[in-house]
Parts: C-alpha cells; structure tokens; sequence
C-alpha cells in the first residue's frame, strides 16, 4: 500500500497520469508550431508530467534505476520550463529554453512509453523480448521517435513566437 492505494491502483493511476500528459504534450506541441500559448493545456502537460515523473517513484524499488535517472533528469527539465515559462514569461533566450526543455521532457515521457510498449504489448514483445528491449525493432522504433523529436524542437524553436502580454 502507497498512500493508502494498492500498487494496482498506483499503477493505473501513473499510466493514466502519464497518458494524459503525453497527448497534452503533443497538443502543446503543435501549438508552438503555430505560436499558439494554450495557457491551459500546458499547464495540464506540466503538471501530469511532473506527476508522471513523482508517481514512478511510489512503485517499490530496492536501487536507482534508469526510470528513476530519466525521471530525475525529466523533472530538472520541467523546472527549469516552469521558470522559463512562469518567472521569466519567456523573455529573450528563456523562449527557446522553454520550447526546448519542454519538448525533452514530452520525449523522455514517450521514450519509456516505448520502452513500456515492447515490455507490455505482446506483439511488440516478440519482436523485442529481452529486459530492457534492445534488440533492432526497438532500436528502430527509437530511433525514429528521437528524430522526430529532434526536428520537432528544432521546428518549434524557428517558428514558435508567443503575443506579448
């Protein structure tokens, strides 16, 4: 029991915490391409991000694990994109800071959904079937999300410029 829930329950309610942040995160996303804010979505994709990121550590664990490394590294990120967008209001350089550190923590959230993917999903789990995934297909699946990731932040950073308030 974590705070009074089963690991069942905390299971449910980190994948559906994740989830929620994933598509938020792809809907701020192709916000910035149009130099749309969504005040709201994005405080939604920051906030179940960094809940995200706090729930993996509710699951029992005995040593530091890469989760826990990808988690770290993802909330370092989030603050500093909370600060760039909430203190700074994204003044000079704190506008591609933002744009940057939030599309990294989107990647690491969906880079373990694939990791999650090939552990969990059957089919996917053939084609990858050691712990942790490694073998091409995943290799392949990564690799493409990364470059997908990578010219998205690249396009958001060019194109996005938010109204002054």
């Amino acid at each position: 029991m974590m705070l009074g829930l089963s690991l069942s329950a905390v299971t449910t309610l980190h994948v559906v915490i994740s989830l929620v942040g994933i598509v938020t995160g792809l809907i701020v996303l192709s916000g910035l391409f149009k130099s749309q804010s969504m005040p709201g979505m994005t405080a939604i994709f920051l906030i179940t991000t960094i809940l995200t990121n706090a729930t993996g550590f509710m699951f029992p664990f005995e040593k530091l694990l890469p989760s826990h490394v990808i988690a770290i590294i993802s909330l370092v990120l989030l603050g500093i994109a909370c600060v760039a967008l909430y203190s700074m209001k994204l003044s000079g350089a704190w506008r591609s800071i933002y744009v940057i550190t939030a599309i990294t923590s989107l990647y690491l959230n969906i880079f373990v959904l694939v990791i999650q993917s090939f552990l969990k999903i059957g089919f996917l789990h053939a084609l990858a079937p050691s712990v942790p995934p490694s073998e091409p297909p995943f290799a392949i699946v990564q690799g493409v999300v990364l470059v997908l990731f990578v010219i998205a932040g690249i396009a958001a950073v060019r194109r996005y410029r938010p109204a002054l308030s």
